[in-house]
C-alpha cells in the first residue's frame, strides 16, 4: 500500500474520486470528449477493478482494453481488441440497458435537485450560447440508476438557481417523475474541483470538501444554497502510486487536463500535445 500523495493536480483528483466510484466488473459507459473520466476508468481498471467493461460511445465498442489517453489516435485501445461492434441503437437501446452501465455525465449547468442542460444558455431560440447537445441524457436519466455528474470548474455560471432548459433529469418530486414515468433515482454522486456531493435529501448536498478549499468558498461558488452531510470531511487525497499511474501510464500527455482549462490555454495544451503525439507511438493494455 503506497503513502498519500503530497504532489497532485485538481484533474489528478477528480480522476482518482472517479476511479474510487467504480466498482469492479461493472460496465462504464465513455462519452465523447470526456478524458477525465477516461482516466478514472483506466485508473480503476489498472488498480481494483481488473474485470471492467468499457462501453464507448468513441466507434461503437464493448471491450475490457484499453489505450493510454490521446488525442489523434483515442479509438486505438477500444478498436484493436473488440468483443461486440453493434451499432449506435443497438448500443444504447439493447445493450447497455441490460448490463446496468454506469456512466458520468458533464453538463453546462446544473440545478439544486441535479436536473442538468447542455442544450442553450439563455433564449432557446435566440441563445447566448448553444450547447453541444443532449444526445442520450435524457433518456439514460430517465431509465438509469447508475447516473454520476462531474464539473472541473466549478462556479455559479454552471450551479445555476434556475436552467434556462432542462436536458438531463435530477431528482425531483416523487409525484411528478412517477407523472412522467422517470425511473432512475436521479444522479448517484457529483464530483467538481472543490469537493464531492450527491442529492441525499432532493438537494446537492457536499460530502467531502477537496484539499486546500473550504465550505464557505464551494457555497461562494455555488448559485444556490447547498446542504452538508453531517460527516462533511476533507476529501482523502490519491496515493503515491494513483497519481504515477496517470502521469506515466494513462495519460503521460495531459489530455485530462483539457476538461479543466478554456480559451487560450486549452488551446495551447491542444496544439503541445498534438505535437508530442506525432513523436509518440503509445502501447495499450
Amino acid at each position: 500500500m503506497t503513502s498519500a500523495a503530497t504532489d497532485y493536480t485538481v484533474d489528478e483528483l477528480m480522476a482518482v474520486c472517479i476511479s474510487r466510484l467504480v466498482q469492479d466488473s461493472e460496465c462504464v459507459a465513455q462519452g465523447i470528449a470526456t478524458p477525465m473520466v477516461m482516466a478514472g476508468f483506466f485508473l480503476a481498471k489498472m488498480t481494483h477493478a481488473p474485470n471492467l467493461l468499457f462501453a464507448s460511445a468513441i466507434g461503437m465498442a464493448l471491450t475490457t482494453h484499453w489505450s493510454p489517453l490521446a488525442i489523434s489516435a483515442v479509438e486505438r485501445g477500444l478498436q484493436d481488441h473488440i468483443l461486440i461492434a453493434p451499432s449506435f441503437a443497438q448500443l444504447v437501446c439493447e445493450i447497455l440497458p441490460t448490463l446496468q452501465f454506469k456512466e458520468f455525465l458533464r453538463p453546462a449547468q446544473i440545478d439544486a435537485q441535479g436536473n442538468t442542460n447542455n442544450v442553450a444558455i439563455g433564449n432557446y431560440h435566440h441563445p447566448r450560447v448553444r450547447l453541444p447537445g443532449s444526445g442520450g441524457i435524457p433518456d439514460v436519466t430517465s431509465f438509469s440508476a447508475n447516473t454520476y455528474l462531474y464539473n472541473p470548474r466549478h462556479g455559479r455560471a454552471s450551479f445555476v438557481e434556475k436552467l434556462d432548459f432542462i436536458s438531463g433529469v435530477g431528482v425531483g418530486p416523487e409525484e411528478e417523475r412517477r407523472r412522467l414515468g422517470i425511473v432512475s433515482p436521479g444522479p448517484r454522486a457529483l464530483l467538481t474541483d472543490l469537493g464531492v456531493f450527491d442529492f441525499e435529501g432532493g438537494r446537492m448536498r457536499l460530502l467531502s470538501y477537496h484539499p486546500g478549499t473550504t465550505i464557505e468558498r464551494i457555497q461562494a461558488r455555488t448559485g444556490f444554497p447547498i446542504a452538508i452531510a453531517s460527516d462533511v470531511h476533507e476529501t482523502p487525497p490519491p496515493s503515491e502510486e494513483e497519481v504515477r499511474l496517470l502521469r506515466e501510464v494513462i495519460d503521460p500527455l495531459g489530455v485530462r487536463k483539457l476538461e479543466t482549462l478554456g480559451g487560450a490555454d486549452r488551446w495551447a495544451l491542444l496544439r503541445e500535445i498534438a505535437q508530442k503525439e506525432l513523436g509518440t507511438d503509445a502501447g495499450h493494455g
